[in-house]
């Protein structure tokens, strides 16, 4: 994996759901070039949340470790956009 240690997912396979393994993460929408801003979610307490910018809906799931994800090609494996 890249050296952030917050995950950043992706929905370029267009799923409905992703289930993750982290409760706090970044949301990219799409692979790069075509992806929206990086935004940063955090569900708290919750089970569920919706990125505000591609819709898609993250679902927890204790039984996934840290950065990990249904689908698994939904876990961007590049680099930290940020530190380019």
């Amino acid at each position: 994996m890249s050296d952030h240690s917050t995950p950043y997912f992706h929905n370029d396979v267009g799923v409905r759901m992703i289930e993750v393994g982290s409760r706090e993460f970044m949301c990219m929408g799409a692979l790069p070039p075509f992806d929206h801003p990086h935004i940063f979610i955090d569900m708290g307490s919750d089970v569920e949340a919706v990125c505000g910018y591609c819709s898609t809906l993250y679902k927890f799931n204790a039984t996934l470790k840290p950065g990990a994800a249904i689908p698994g090609e939904c876990v961007w494996h590049g680099e930290n956009p940020k530190a380019a």
